[in-house]
């Protein structure tokens, strides 16, 4: 059944019987009265939406993707924060939201491909690369979260990681810690353990590189042996972070403070310290890094680096919207947020 059919049983012209679906202002109210019930006995529910958005051009959506699985945007505390300044901007903006991901590369291709929407947020949190090349192929806009992208050539949005590692360095070495361990967020893809300060340097994540750089330049002033730092590389979440603390307080000297790439980390590594008999802070200082809501309700509370992190949601989806073809590289501040999770090592 066609918008033609409509018109010519109803006894008006296709424009008009057009303009009843989309612009019904315009359209006398008996006339538009005797269109709809013709549709209603023809069975003819209106126009596809989504053709008529293709020939104008945009369909008004934004496309929010990932390589994790769907369920990243609802369980991963810092991914909902996110999310929630990405609706209020879509939702200012009369826009929809389409997530996309995907648990193998075959299937992520397809949804990029075929996913309706106008330009796409990337989370390149696990197979950022492969994210934005697929992305590319595409050619509409996007933005990448830098969860570890660093690639000059695309906007990105991201935090000053440099910085906001540095910070968190010194104030864990001011309240006078020696033994440090590092639970690190992603450097490659699909791995975790033990890794050497040297291969750090060959991360494909910027961000993962850049809290490592920040703390050890920090330390080295104030005399610590870096090179000595245990550090653990997880998957960003609480079972690898679980290991990752059995590893760190297995070792012969372990950590009386231990940084935390992220708050979802940390608040695993608080959990499993318990767990093994140790009190945080009075035994182990742990550092976050994200300042999740779910930071401020653990026990202890959690000491941070704080992003906007509800910001970069809005910021991306403005760079999507207000799109003019040229590179945007957007680098917001991070905050130390102090609680009760560090504190001055045990004497």
């Amino acid at each position: 059944m066609k918008l033609a059919d409509v018109a010519k049983a109803a006894g008006v012209s296709q424009g008009t019987a057009s303009n009843v679906f989309s612009r019904p202002e315009v359209v006398r109210e008996e006339v538009r009265e005797r269109v709809m019930a013709t549709a209603r006995e023809l069975g003819y529910t209106g126009p596809d939406p989504k053709g008529r958005l293709l020939r104008a051009g945009k369909v008004n959506a934004i496309g929010v993707a990932t390589a994790e699985p769907l369920s990243y945007f609802f369980e991963d505390p810092f991914a909902r924060v996110v999310m929630s300044g990405i609706t209020e901007i879509c939702d200012a903006h009369g826009a929809g939201i389409s997530l996309v991901s995907a648990m193998n590369d075959e299937k992520l291709a397809w949804n990029i491909q075929s996913a309706l929407v106008d330009g796409f947020i990337l989370f390149c949190i696990e197979g950022g690369p492969r994210l934005v090349d697929l992305t590319r192929e595409r050619q509409l806009p996007f933005v990448a979260l830098e969860l570890g992208i660093n690639d000059p050539t695309i906007s990105g949005i991201g935090v000053d990681n440099l910085a906001g590692a540095k910070q968190a360095a010194r104030h864990l070495a001011e309240l006078g810690h020696q033994r440090y361990g590092v639970l690190a967020m992603p450097f490659f893809d699909n791995r975790s353990g033990p890794i050497p300060f040297s291969e750090v340097p060959t991360a494909i994540y910027s961000d993962s590189r850049s809290r490592v750089a920040g703390y050890f330049l920090v330390l080295q002033e104030f005399g610590i042996d870096v090179d000595a730092i245990p550090i653990y590389e997880t998957e960003g979440e609480e079972e690898t972070a679980r290991q990752g603390i059995d590893y760190l307080m297995s070792l012969d000297a372990p950590p009386t403070a231990i940084f935390c790439m992220s708050d979802r980390i940390a608040i695993a590594a608080i959990e499993r310290l318990q767990e093994r008999g140790l009190r945080v802070p009075q035994d182990v200082s742990v550092m976050g890094f994200d300042g999740v809501p779910e930071g401020a309700f653990c026990k202890p509370p959690l000491t941070t680096m704080a992003q906007p992190i509800a910001e970069i949601g809005r910021q991306a989806v403005k760079a999507i919207l207000e799109d003019d073809g040229e590179v945007k590289r957007v680098t917001l501040p991070v905050e130390l947020i102090v609680r009760e999770s560090t504190a001055p090592p045990p004497r």
